[in-house]
């Protein structure tokens, strides 16, 4: 007769042994923070900040919720929170009241960014202010720089143009310029212009992995540089291309940059991870504003968890070899990282 039937089974059928029982460690909160393998902290995030022409004025940008164009003289609280929030740096952006074909606003002294440089430097002279170096900003036209007889941008005619809003923004005060045009030759051609201004302790921290990517929209409403005609795939990377990127960046490095930035975050993760090991290079990453403005849509709508969300997308840039942060979520991450510091010490 055959042997009944039974669920019964001997420990050795059930047991993992006990090497693999990788997950003890997780059970336990202090376990789980001592053990983590990638840190996210205050100081790794910079603040992205629109600043514009004109007086006593804050202007909600709808499409980046929480963000603003502001004034010059309206700057003050904001930095002071991002100085108290433990942020160590800001990244400006422009908006001028007047454009033309070649730009010209950007290099201005008497522009938004070197007004904003000057104060935040008279304010706050411990925060590190990076200055965007690009011509769509201040173009009547959008684009990124002069244009040729054909309706692109004129390479040659441009990188003078973008070494003089470099020294500009250096004249003001500023710590670190950040070419983003993604043109050929423009950190060497702004590294030889700061260095015969005197501003050799000025730092280059360039958009040297920037792609042609669909998630610029709420920015481009944010400084109104959109295109007027075309678009910038003639000068910025295609999404498919990932060697490309790594080429770029290393040419950048080779041109003098002291930083180097991939551009968007979240969908080139790889990317970030690629530049990471093949330069020595501090590396940042851009979280973009299509990114912010996709996760503030989720959230409003109650699929998914802003904070938890947003501190998910910082930490896997950082895992991906970002040592910095670009983000429109730097004061919400900073005031949670310290919240959760606080709690855990409880």
């Amino acid at each position: 007769m055959s042997a009944p039937f039974t669920t019964e089974t001997t420990p050795s059928q059930t047991s993992l042994p006990p090497a693999a029982r990788v997950g003890r460690l997780r059970r336990n909160a202090a376990a789980r923070r001592m053990l983590v393998e990638t840190l996210l902290r205050p100081e790794h995030l910079i603040l992205p900040l629109f600043v514009k022409d004109g007086a006593d004025e804050v202007k909600p940008i709808a499409s980046l919720p929480g963000h603003a164009q502001w004034t010059v003289d309206r700057l003050d609280s904001e930095i002071d929170e991002a100085v108290a929030l433990g942020i160590p740096a800001v990244l400006l952006f422009g908006i001028p009241d007047h454009k033309d074909d070649g730009g010209s606003g950007a290099w201005s002294e008497h522009g938004p960014v070197p007004r904003a440089i000057a104060r935040i430097k008279e304010r706050a002279p411990q925060l590190l202010v990076i200055a965007d170096v690009c011509l769509c900003e201040y173009t009547a036209h959008g684009h990124c720089g002069t244009l040729d007889a054909r309706g692109g941008v004129d390479l040659d005619a441009t990188l003078p143009l973008l070494a003089r809003t470099a020294v500009a923004y250096a004249d003001a005060g500023c710590d670190v310029v950040a070419p983003s045009a993604m043109l050929d030759g423009m950190v060497s051609a702004i590294r030889s212009a700061l260095d015969a201004a005197g501003h050799q302790d000025v730092a280059i921290l360039s958009y040297s992995t920037k792609y042609a990517s669909a998630m610029y929209g709420p920015f481009r409403e944010a400084v109104a540089s959109a295109p007027a005609f075309g678009d910038r795939q003639g000068h910025q990377l295609p999404a498919a291309n990932a060697r490309e990127a790594v080429r770029e960046a290393l040419r950048d490095e080779a041109e003098g940059a002291d930083m180097l930035m991939v551009k968007p975050a979240g969908a080139y993760l790889d990317i970030i991870h690629r530049v990471h090991r093949r330069s020595q290079l501090p590396l940042a990453a851009y979280q973009v504003s299509g990114e912010y403005a996709m996760l503030e849509a989720a959230a409003q709508r109650g699929w998914l968890d802003r904070r938890a969300a947003a501190l998910e997308t910082l930490v896997a840039i950082r895992r991906a070899g970002a040592d910095l942060i670009i983000t429109y979520y730097a004061k919400d991450a900073a005031r949670w990282l310290r919240e959760s510091a606080a709690g855990a010490t409880k």
